[in-house]
């Protein structure tokens, strides 16, 4: 099958559903279901990405009984590892490049204070009834005698037409039941480009506040799949419009609105950074880098400030937000690793790009950009061109032009001077074995002066040159190598 992994275009299989299960694992567990005397059913997501035309490597096995008694029974049959989960009652084996989950069917039942379930064994009815979507309640069955046909209790096929996203119960037992499903119902709806049920979407506002009680783990996790889906703006604007973003996020959610002094009022920059998240999902499929274009300006509003005669300025945001990318990474439970240093370092260059385009392109200017930017300068100005959101037409097509001589004069100068992720030729111990120096003051002045020397072009980016400099800088600063 032939499938957008983002778009949500629906179809019916035609005829016996059987002839879409022709991996040889369906055969095997079909027999093993009859052996046995089991229901076994699909179900869930490899269903609905059936009628949606997606490929799906997991495939859910539900069966009227023990799943685990089953899946060992299909373990042996193929010869292969079981994987078991007796807490949960699942277990799970892989076979060729499939994953196969199985499960017992049950029912479920919440306490107010835990998302976790209090489980019972049950029938398919159940078991279709505790899913949270309708979409994801759509089950085929696996025994010979019926196998191919199709149970949907919910009429899911008919939401997957009309692009919908709705709950099997009242949505407001099923989001106080498990809070994280409002995040999930999110996140399908920006995946698959799919609109929200109003009682959904309303029972969602009602409900936002039970979110508190799932971990940060899970919840960051549905929204960077949110943030890796094709246009995560759907997802945010439902985020932001449910209460959900203000609770989960707030930094995210206080960019949001427009202040007027004296008749003059800034971008809204949320919807800014929105804009500049799409723009930059066009371009590539790196989380990171789309971290990068969600924090860009994430600390205007706090460096928000009116002058007289000028208008609303954002001073110094980049360097603030820069520091406010660890704190929040850690609050959202994301990794303190080169990650978290990569956004940081393209939160904290992001409006270097665009000052260069806005004026003559020197190549000091340039070398310098790539002194800093380093490995990111290609992740950087893709940030940057996102970056470009005006509505005047003129203005854009000046910036984009401007870019691409900046990017022409970057290739020009990283193949002359080869500045990117470089070190100045004469080192730290040269200068100290040269004049016979311990580490200190001076060392680090030679040495600053050495590098600045040659970013502003002043000498090549040759050992010799460098050395010459540097005798000629501490001859001014009275200093005299050792052996002469």
């Amino acid at each position: 099958m032939q499938s957008d992994l983002n778009e949500g275009n629906s179809k019916s299989p035609s005829g016996d559903l059987g002839v879409h299960l022709q991996n040889p694992i369906f055969k095997t567990l079909s027999t093993i279901a009859d052996k046995n005397n089991t229901e076994a059913y699909v179900i869930g997501g490899f269903v609905r990405d059936l009628f949606l035309d997606r490929p799906s490597k997991d495939i859910d096995v539900v069966v009227v009984g023990s799943g685990i008694e089953y899946a060992e029974a299909v373990g042996r049959k193929l010869n292969t590892k079981v994987a078991v989960f007796k807490n949960f009652g699942t277990a799970n084996i892989k076979y060729q490049d499939l994953e196969v989950e199985f499960v017992g069917a049950r029912k479920e039942s919440y306490r107010s204070d835990s998302r976790k379930p209090i489980v019972e064994d049950g029938t398919l009815e159940d078991d279709q009834l505790r899913r949270d979507f309708t979409i994801n309640a759509l089950a085929i069955n696996l025994n010979t005698d019926h196998f191919g046909e199709l149970l949907d209790p919910f009429d899911g096929i008919k939401d997957l037409e009309d692009k919908l996203i709705r709950t099997p119960l009242d949505p407001e037992i099923t989001f106080s039941d498990d809070p994280l499903r409002m995040m999930r119902a999110i996140r399908f709806a920006s995946q698959l480009n799919f609109s929200i049920d109003p009682a959904a979407l309303n029972a969602i506002k009602t409900q936002k506040q039970r979110i508190t009680i799932v971990s940060k783990e899970r919840i960051t996790d549905e929204m960077n799949k949110i943030i890796l889906s094709k246009k995560p703006s759907v997802g945010f604007k439902h985020l932001f419009d449910t209460g959900l973003l203000q609770l989960i996020f707030p930094q995210m959610a206080q960019l949001y609105g427009v202040e007027i002094i004296k008749g003059k009022g800034h971008k809204d920059n949320f919807y800014h950074t929105l804009e500049v998240l799409d723009n930059i999902c066009a371009d590539t499929d790196d989380l990171w880098l789309r971290w990068a274009a969600i924090l860009h300006d994430i600390a205007k509003p706090a460096t928000k400030r009116f002058e007289e005669g000028h208008g609303w300025t954002f001073h110094g945001h980049e360097d603030r937000g820069a520091r406010m990318v660890p704190k929040i990474f850690a609050q959202l439970k994301l990794p303190l690793n080169e990650k978290m240093k990569y956004v940081q370092k393209l939160v904290q260059l992001h409006l270097r790009p665009i000052v260069l385009a806005q004026e003559t392109v020197t190549d000091s200017a340039v070398r310098r950009l790539l002194f800093d930017a380093g490995e990111e300068i290609e992740s950087l100005m893709l940030l940057c061109n996102a970056d470009v959101t005006t509505k005047n037409e003129y203005k854009k097509a000046k910036y984009r032009n401007n870019f691409e001589l900046v990017k022409q004069k970057l290739k020009d100068v990283e193949e002359r001077d080869k500045i990117r992720n470089w070190q100045p030729p004469i080192s730290g111990n040269d200068i100290m074995e040269t004049f016979g120096l311990d580490a200190g003051k001076e060392v680090g002045l030679i040495k600053n002066a050495i590098r600045e020397a040659i970013l502003e072009g002043d000498i090549t980016n040759d050992y010799q040159e460098a050395f010459n400099f540097m005798l000629n800088q501490a001859k001014q600063m009275g200093l005299n190598p050792v052996n002469k």
